[in-house]
């Protein structure tokens, strides 16, 4: 027996752990630019698009000059327009996540970490934190230099994004699946950027086994030190929560209270992680559109809450419109931008799921 029942039931979790990133990152793609898209800004377009509540992915600009300049990419992240998955930073973390466990099995080191991404990840496809420790490795540097050498991203939300395959691979064992991706994170973080990575797999890996939302975000909390920004910030949108405070005003408490740190940071990004989460209960559909509503680092916030919320769920209760755009595939640079079964990346997942850890 796994620690969620069946080996079908397993599969049929880690495939929607897989399909939720991939969905929710292809939901917030179109306006991930923190300091332009705010809530505010998302919620209006939305408005003018009569598209709320968000049911679907982002529609289309019914006029491209009308002042909601979306990302490059929108054409292809749109309902309407999605035919597989493109290629997003996001995604290429868990796949190349994925190649190093089956390369290197659990006793991974982060040394192994740093050639895997000189082998297989194109340069021009890392960003903040990681080309700047991809830079450091090329440089001959070696962990943990690599991190904290010149290199003012430390705590950004880059490792965070990182840690979704060791939730997956370790179903219910949140503290293995946090010590793995602590261990593959001090490659370019450090402190809450850490954390933040430890926290986001440990929250993965009890949604296998808790009985709600909230008792997966308390067991996350377990793996990181109480006293941390981290902890503390997530901890502040449970009291809030619990107080029956709206959605609205819990980001609106806690976006004055974050201020500053930027909209990469990992700290007020897990702080809307946490919040379409918790006001999601579970709501596979609920839960990615009030994250990305929430704003920052939208395509990242937004494929983290549906691993979370696809592994509580399983893909067979997603709802069709997140998976049937999809077509089973997703563009990956890992792999010379070649495009990759969806399903086909599950089943090797759960092959190497340690379900007895």
């Amino acid at each position: 027996m796994t620690p969620v029942g069946t080996a079908p039931e397993l599969a049929d979790r880690v495939l929607g752990g897989w399909l939720g990133r991939i969905s929710g990152n292809m939901l917030g793609k179109p306006v991930e630019q923190g300091d332009l898209w705010t809530r505010d800004r998302i919620d209006r377009y939305l408005r003018q698009a009569a598209a709320l509540p968000l049911t679907d992915y982002l529609p289309a600009p019914a006029d491209e000059s009308d002042g909601f300049e979306l990302r490059p990419e929108w054409r292809q992240c749109v309902r309407g327009r999605i035919h597989g998955s493109c290629r997003d930073d996001d995604v290429d973390y868990a796949i190349l996540g994925l190649d190093l466990l089956e390369t290197h099995g659990f006793g991974f080191s982060t040394e192994q970490v740093g050639d895997l991404w000189l082998l297989r990840l194109p340069y021009l496809q890392t960003y903040t934190a990681e080309r700047a420790a991809y830079r450091n490795l090329a440089n001959g540097l070696k962990p943990p230099l690599t991190a904290t050498y010149d290199n003012p991203y430390q705590e950004w939300i880059g490792a965070l994004i990182r840690a979704d395959i060791y939730g997956w691979t370790c179903p219910g064992v949140p503290r293995r699946a946090a010590s793995l991706a602590r261990r593959d994170a001090v490659l370019s973080h450090t402190g809450n950027g850490v954390y933040g990575a430890m926290w986001a797999a440990a929250l993965i890996s009890a949604a296998f086994t808790a009985p709600t939302v909230r008792h997966a975000v308390d067991q996350a909390l377990t793996v990181i030190p109480a006293g941390s920004r981290l902890a503390r910030t997530v901890r502040r949108v449970v009291s809030l929560h619990d107080t029956r405070m709206t959605w609205e005003d819990t980001l609106t408490t806690v976006s004055e209270e974050t201020t500053g740190l930027g909209w990469i940071h990992t700290i007020p990004n897990a702080a809307v992680l946490t919040a379409g989460l918790l006001y999601g209960d579970g709501d596979f559909t609920r839960t990615i559109t009030l994250t990305v509503r929430g704003g920052l680092d939208t395509d990242s916030n937004g494929a983290t809450a549906g691993s979370v919320a696809g592994v509580l769920t399983g893909a067979d209760a997603i709802p069709t419109q997140w998976k049937e755009p999809l077509e089973d595939t997703v563009r990956s640079a890992v792999f010379g931008f070649d495009r990759m079964r969806i399903s086909e990346l599950a089943e090797r997942t759960v092959q190497l799921a340690d379900t007895d850890a």
